[in-house]
C-alpha cells in the first residue's frame, strides 16, 4: 500500500473536528429541527471529510444530510465544500424508472391513445409497398415479357408498352393489394411466435379449463377458422356462452361449451290427463226439492223427525 493511499484513508484532524460547521451548513440548507444526530464520518481524500447527519423530515426516511468540508494544504481553517441530501442504506426510494413502452400492459390503451412502434421492432418486418416494383416499360426477360403480353391481351386492347397508362389489373401492386400484402410492414416470424405463445398461454391446452374439457376446439362447431399460417394452430371462438367468446383460441383448447360435448334431449311430451279438468261440473249450493226424503216445506202434520 502506497503512502498516498494511507494518507487518504486517515481523516484530517481539523476536518474531523468540524462537526459544528457541518451541522450549521446542513441546517442552513434544510431547516432548523430537521437535521438530526451525527451519524458517521467518511474520508473522501487528503484533508477532505464528509459528515453525515440524520434527516428527520417527513417523507425522507433513511436519508442523511451529507456535508463535505475540506482544508487547504498548510491552512489552519476548514472550509465548506458542499451540502447535499443523500439516501442511506435503508432509505425509502422511488422504484427504478422504467420506460413507458415497457410499463405498458394489455388493456392500458383507451380511446384516442396512440401506441407508436419502433423502426426496428422485432415483431415486424418490411412488407410490399410497390416502390420496388419495376416500371411498366422496364427491361425484363423474354419469358417474362411473353407471359405479360399473354396475360394482358385478355384485359387490354394491345401490348402494355403501347398503352398510355399501364393497366392496374394483373400488375404486381394490384396482386399484392388483393392478397393483403401491400403494407409497409408485416408480422415477422418472431412476431408470429410471440403472438402464438401469448395466445397459447391464455387459451391453450395447458389451461385448467382445457384440462377439464370433454373435447378440444378442433372438433367444435363454434370454432371459426382464421387465415394465414396461424390458422393451422388457432381459431376464433364464436360461442357466446363460452369463456373464450370472440378470442383467439388454440385448436387444442377446450371448454364445457363444446358443440358435441353433450346433446340436450328433447323435452318429453306429457301423458294425457286421467281426469279431464277442462269440463266444468256444476255443484249446487242448495239441494233440489226432490233430492231427499225431506221436502222443501215441512208438513205441519208430520212429526218432528220429518217422516211419514
Amino acid at each position: 500500500m502506497s503512502a498516498a493511499t494511507t494518507r487518504s484513508r486517515t481523516p484530517d484532524r481539523l476536518c474531523a473536528e468540524a462537526v459544528g460547521l457541518a451541522r450549521a451548513a446542513a441546517e442552513e440548507a434544510a431547516a432548523p429541527g430537521v437535521v438530526g444526530e451525527h451519524v458517521e464520518m467518511v474520508v473522501e481524500g487528503d484533508r477532505v471529510v464528509t459528515h453525515l447527519f440524520e434527516c428527520k423530515e417527513f417523507g425522507y426516511r433513511g436519508w442523511r444530510w451529507a456535508v463535505t468540508v475540506a482544508r487547504a494544504s498548510r491552512a489552519k481553517h476548514v472550509t465548506l465544500d458542499e451540502t447535499v441530501l443523500l439516501p442511506g442504506p435503508d432509505a425509502l426510494l422511488a422504484p427504478e424508472w422504467v420506460p413507458w413502452s415497457e410499463r405498458l400492459r394489455p388493456g392500458d390503451m383507451g380511446p384516442g391513445d396512440l401506441l407508436p412502434t419502433e423502426a426496428d421492432d422485432l415483431r415486424l418486418e418490411p412488407g410490399f409497398t410497390g416502390e420496388d416494383a419495376p416500371p411498366p416499360n422496364s427491361a425484363v426477360s423474354d419469358e417474362m415479357a411473353e407471359l405479360v403480353e399473354a396475360e394482358d391481351v385478355e384485359v387490354t386492347e394491345g401490348p402494355v408498352a403501347d398503352l398510355p397508362v399501364a393497366p392496374s389489373r394483373g400488375s404486381i401492386s394490384a396482386v399484392a393489394e388483393e392478397l393483403g400484402l401491400r403494407r409497409a410492414r408485416v408480422l415477422s416470424r418472431y412476431g408470429l411466435h410471440v403472438a402464438a405463445d401469448r395466445w397459447e398461454e391464455s387459451f391453450g391446452a395447458k389451461t385448467p379449463m382445457a384440462q377439464a374439457a370433454p373435447a378440444t376446439c378442433v372438433s367444435c362447431g363454434f370454432l371459426t377458422p382464421i387465415g394465414g399460417s396461424l390458422g393451422q394452430a388457432f381459431g376464433v371462438c364464436a360461442n357466446e356462452f363460452a369463456p373464450a367468446d370472440g378470442r383467439v383460441v388454440s385448436l387444442s383448447y377446450g371448454c364445457g361449451g363444446h358443440s358435441e360435448a353433450a346433446v340436450m334431449p328433447k323435452t318429453p311430451r306429457p301423458a294425457p290427463p286421467v281426469i279431464d279438468e277442462t269440463i266444468v261440473e256444476p255443484m249446487p249450493l242448495h239441494p233440489a226439492p226432490d233430492a231427499g226424503s225431506v221436502g222443501a216445506v215441512a208438513d205441519p202434520g208430520a212429526d218432528d223427525l220429518g217422516h211419514s
